[in-house]
């Protein structure tokens, strides 16, 4: 008698399968145990917060996403494209959902790394991912419809790719390229990142076809980009802003007296100075180019917009020579700034809304109706993009609601945040250990901290420098600072089975 075997039932993985999947959780269970708690956490945020957090650069960047004809002159529009391919789902939820997976993405990223290719226990490893994890303003960061967690996980991945390959390959240096010029894209700060990493793979003595093919591939879509940017505003760039933005951060010490500026042979320069005396000045420079009751100051050029070719010069060139006329000033407002970034509390700055809008807040959040490109409003533009943005009735005029608040999911996050965050004399602890990591492998130029210590330090200069301390600033730097003290301290920490990679 023949007897014939059931099937193997479609809904259950093979038993090989199940056990490699079993032993991959066990060997790896404390991460596992920390990235399922992470998760948890961000499905409460979009629980309490529906359906995504909105900060005021947020409006623009939708407004690329629904008018993409024309490049943004204020900023790149990697992001705004990263919101055109989401598009077609018309959902602001989904948007939100995806950045929280950027964010366990770097977690994961950095514990890969510091597992395989440094060989830390992985409890080491996931102590050095649980700050981005688990910090309230990292999670509150992902739910905003911004740009920055888009941009930490492209630098993260960069960062990770150059130290997982001992060798680097052309190939290799093609994708990193590629990854770098999206980076760019996403935040112009991007472009100094691709020469960090040109300078250590050069210390690496990598050869010239990595470096060439990286630099080739970065190129391309960086170019491509700029003959766009030309076509629409008439200059070769990636933004007009970058001499308004520099304008904002010396006009609390430019002096024109001290200038040498001739008022009446250098006229759009004296356009640009401040009448009231140094010490007598605002303590944000944002009053001086984004604010109302001083950004007429820019108009006075006859052009409806800041940002413009001949606008973005003069307040570049203007900005260069207060550089150069007062050293000293633009030093300690350097300083000043970048120190403001390990303070143990966060001071309200640079003003009282600014720091609101990185707060899991208890009301509901009402889009403005600004001005956007094709003669739209922001919240129309928004509404286009989300059609299921719910509305309300203010003053006799129906508003959209940006975010709906819902608790008890929402009284969490609120609590939650008070309490678990990373104060910044923290990040300086870990950017001090990631230094003392750089300085005792003198013999090799750093050595593999090297890089994640130099990209976190120029991350937390570079605002500082060249525009104005901002919190959201600041986390983009911490999973490098991680990374660079992790692998410090490796060597201090009992090793577990696994060995570093020698690949």
């Amino acid at each position: 008698m023949v007897t014939v075997a059931d099937p193997p039932r479609l809904d259950t993985p093979p038993a090989g399968a199940r056990a490699r999947l079993l032993a991959f959780l066990h060997r790896h269970r404390v991460f596992a145990a920390v990235l399922a708690a992470a998760f948890a956490l961000r499905v409460v945020t979009m629980l309490g917060y529906g359906p995504a957090l909105w900060f005021n650069d947020s409006y623009e960047y939708v407004s690329g996403a629904v008018h993409p004809e024309r490049p943004s002159a204020l900023r790149p529009n990697g992001y705004s494209f990263w919101l055109l391919l989401l598009r077609p789902f018309r959902s602001f939820g989904l948007v939100a959902f995806t950045q929280h997976l950027m964010g366990l993405g770097v977690g994961v990223l950095l514990y890969a790394l510091l597992r395989r290719r440094f060989g830390l226990p992985g409890w080491g490893a996931a102590l050095a991912a649980a700050p981005v994890l688990f910090d309230a303003y990292q999670i509150q960061l992902e739910h905003l419809i911004m740009s920055d967690t888009m941009f930490i996980l492209l630098v993260v991945g960069v960062v990770t790719l150059v130290l997982w390959h001992r060798r680097m390959t052309w190939p290799m240096g093609a994708v990193i390229g590629l990854l770098l010029a999206i980076t760019a894209l996403t935040r112009s700060i991007g472009l100094p990142i691709l020469a960090l990493v040109v300078v250590y793979l050069l210390v690496k003595r990598s050869g010239w076809k990595p470096i060439t093919a990286m630099v080739t591939a970065c190129a391309i879509p960086v170019a491509g980009y700029m003959a766009w940017f030309a076509s629409a505003h008439g200059n070769v760039a990636m933004t007009n802003s970058d001499g308004a933005i520099l304008y904002m951060r010396t006009a609390l010490f430019a002096d024109c007296n001290r200038m040498s500026i001739d008022k009446r042979r250098e006229l759009e320069l004296a356009l640009l100075c401040i009448s009231e005396p140094p010490r007598e000045r605002h303590f944000s420079g944002q009053k001086y180019l984004w604010w109302a009751q001083n950004g007429q100051r820019f108009h006075a050029f006859g052009v409806g917009t800041t940002f413009t070719p001949e606008m973005n010069k003069t307040a570049g060139d203007f900005a260069k020579r207060a550089i150069l006329s007062q050293p000293g000033d633009y030093l300690a407002l350097v300083a000043r700034d970048f120190f403001r970034a390990f303070h143990w509390d966060r001071p309200r700055f640079p003003d009282a809304n600014t720091y609101r809008q990185y707060e899991f807040l208890p009301e509901n959040k009402v889009l403005p109706a600004w001005s956007s490109p094709k003669g739209g409003t922001t919240d129309r533009d928004a509404q286009i993009y989300d059609p299921g943005l719910p509305t309300t009735q203010i003053e006799g005029r129906l508003r959209v609601i940006g975010t709906d608040v819902h608790d008890p999911w929402a009284a969490f996050l609120q609590g939650y945040q008070r309490i678990v965050r990373l104060p910044g004399i923290v990040l300086g602890a870990l950017l001090l250990i990631g230094l003392g990591g750089v300085v005792v492998r003198w013999r090799t130029l750093g050595g593999p901290v090297l890089l994640p210590w130099l990209a976190a330090f120029g991350l937390v200069l570079a605002p500082a420098a060249t525009a104005e301390f901002d919190y959201r600033y600041l986390l983009p730097a911490v999973p490098l600072a991680c990374l660079a003290a992790a692998i410090t301290l490796r060597r201090g920490i009992r090793f577990s089975r696994v060995r570093p990679s020698r690949g």
